[in-house]
């Protein structure tokens, strides 16, 4: 009798992971037709759902079709949960997925929706699907692009460190600069505290220039000229900081191939296992 229930058990957990194996290959594979239409729908599905949400902020068309595009978006939400749910039941390791880039953009997508039941207006912030968009690399077999965007990735994070440091550089210099304007300029040429002056100095060195503030004193002025010069050359920092990353990671060669257990992609093209979860691809 214990045998007879071990067989069932082991047919039961065999089916599952069969089933869970096949709608896997559905949602996150596009090799295969059914995954490459299936990728292809959802592609649409955001466009137009991103399309509806910027219809829905242009006051005269809300006055007439309102209630037509707040179903509409209500549909497009229900559709991206029950596509979340799925994409969570079919990993092996739903955590990870749950916590990856597209995980935590599959679900910002729906929660705007739900949380504007409580605080109206946050809806608008549904057209962050728009970066859902960005599978569609994938379904075009645009493996140059997928390439290019886990190299910068790569890049970004191996040079965190460094732009920390730079920005607390550029951080301790406006509270300097924003401070020294104060005292020269003063309330009466529109520096009425630090605060402002930091402003200033952050509009200066960044190279924007709004105008809305600037020193009308010849020391002020002079000051102001050298923030503006030093500006350019900050700009140039976090580029050669990056740009060397990337070289060092520019050689890498990588496949759509999808993690069943974490679902990451970005995988070397002689992968035997995968490089963030270390399941076997």
């Amino acid at each position: 009798m214990k045998h007879f229930l071990d067989v069932e058990k082991a047919k039961k957990k065999h089916a599952h992971r069969k089933w869970q194996a096949a709608l896997h290959e559905l949602i996150f594979e596009a090799e295969t037709r059914a995954g490459w239409a299936f990728d292809l729908i959802l592609i649409i599905s955001i466009g137009l759902s991103v399309i509806t949400v910027m219809l829905d902020s242009v006051a005269s068309i809300r006055d007439v079709y309102g209630g037509f595009l707040y179903g509409l978006e209500w549909f497009f939400t229900i559709l991206f949960t029950i596509e979340y749910g799925l994409r969570l039941l079919c990993v092996g390791r739903p955590v990870l997925y749950a916590t990856s880039f597209f995980g935590i953009i599959d679900l910002l997508a729906i929660l705007p929706t739900y949380l504007a039941l409580f605080f109206p207006g946050t809806q608008y912030l549904t057209v962050i699907r728009i970066f859902r968009v960005l599978r569609i690399f994938r379904v075009l077999k645009l493996v140059t692009y997928l390439g290019e965007a886990r190299l910068l990735l790569t890049a970004l994070h191996a040079s965190r460190r460094k732009i920390e440091v730079f920005l607390y550089a550029v951080i301790a210099k406006v509270i300097i600069f924003g401070s020294i304007m104060y005292v020269i300029e003063g309330e009466a040429h529109g520096f009425t505290s630090i605060p402002r002056g930091i402003y200033w100095a952050i509009v200066t060195m960044t190279t924007v220039g709004y105008g809305d503030i600037s020193p009308q004193t010849d020391l002020g002025q002079a000051l102001a000229s050298f923030v503006m010069i030093m500006g350019y050359a900050i700009i140039a920092v976090p580029t050669g900081i990056v740009t060397a990353e990337i070289t060092l990671a520019s050689r890498e060669k990588i496949t759509t191939r999808v993690c069943h257990q974490c679902s990451a992609e970005g995988h070397d093209l002689d992968a035997k296992c995968c490089k963030f979860c270390g399941a076997e691809l």
